[in-house]
């Protein structure tokens, strides 16, 4: 993300939309066999990995939830719609009205969830119990794109991956890998309490050679890389432009600010 500093040290950040397109590649990557026949191919073999369909799900109609529903989470929401995905979000405070739903950040034309219209349910607030109750709305998706704050530290762990394991989520990180505890993840890949799950981010970073977690059942990691894009640079400078133009007619409504006391 790119930062400045402007007035007081906020800092505007720009969030990247190919970020929700690396979240969708993995998942249907994950259902439809693809890490596999891409093995079989490099092996020069011709070989179906199952005989019938029943292996390979439909994403329409299926449930994805997001937790944390900032531009990353929107763009993914957008994305998940078109595949006839239904929406949960998640956040921290409570969208309980069309005008709090709405999206105050920097966003492209065409890109986005900018009057939060996507999601069939809104869950907030910090608890436990709060974050549980998200957790066990029958998600068969789950995106983690919150920031990294003590409060998300270890977030998901044991007891998340049991509730999550009711539906046998699959889970995808591009936040932060000390969201996600890194010991429980690999128990409840190799135990199969959860489908499986793919990592931009990882606890330690960089992971490193022969960790255990590279070989858990069911994982697709990269070395963070999610945000990758030609077109960042050009993104960031449309904000820049954007509230130098405010700053120049003394208005502080910045777009993509940065709350310091809560982290984010």
């Amino acid at each position: 993300m790119g930062e400045l500093d402007l007035q007081g040290g906020r800092l505007l950040l720009i969030d990247r939309p190919q970020i929700a397109e690396w979240i969708i590649t993995t998942y249907l990557s994950h259902r439809l066999h693809l890490k596999e026949y891409t093995k079989l191919q490099d092996e020069g073999k011709w070989k179906r990995l199952h005989q019938g369909a029943e292996d390979t799900e439909d994403t329409a109609g299926k449930r994805i939830g997001i937790l944390g529903y900032g531009s990353i989470g929107r763009q993914t929401a957008r994305l998940s719609k078109a595949l006839g995905l239904d929406v949960h979000a998640y956040t921290l405070h409570p969208r309980n009205t069309p005008e709090s739903r709405r999206d105050d950040s920097y966003t492209p034309p065409g890109l986005g969830d900018p009057e939060g219209e996507f999601p069939s349910k809104w869950f907030s607030g910090g608890s436990k119990e709060e974050i549980h109750e998200f957790l066990d709305s029958g998600l068969d998706i789950l995106v983690i794109s919150v920031p990294l704050t003590d409060k998300t530290k270890g977030l998901i762990s044991k007891p998340e991956f049991e509730i999550l394991g009711k539906k046998g989520t699959f889970l995808i990180n591009i936040a932060r890998g000390p969201i996600v505890n890194t010991d429980d993840l690999i128990e409840a890949l190799n135990s199969e309490t959860i489908k499986g799950a793919a990592l931009d981010v990882t606890d330690p970073e960089p992971l490193p050679d022969q960790h255990p977690l590279w070989s858990a059942k069911n994982v697709t990691i990269t070395p963070h890389i999610s945000a990758a894009s030609s077109f960042y640079y050009t993104r960031l400078l449309d904000i820049f432009r954007l509230n130098l133009e405010r700053l120049s007619q003394g208005r502080n409504d910045f777009i993509n600010k940065v709350n310091r006391k809560e982290g984010y």
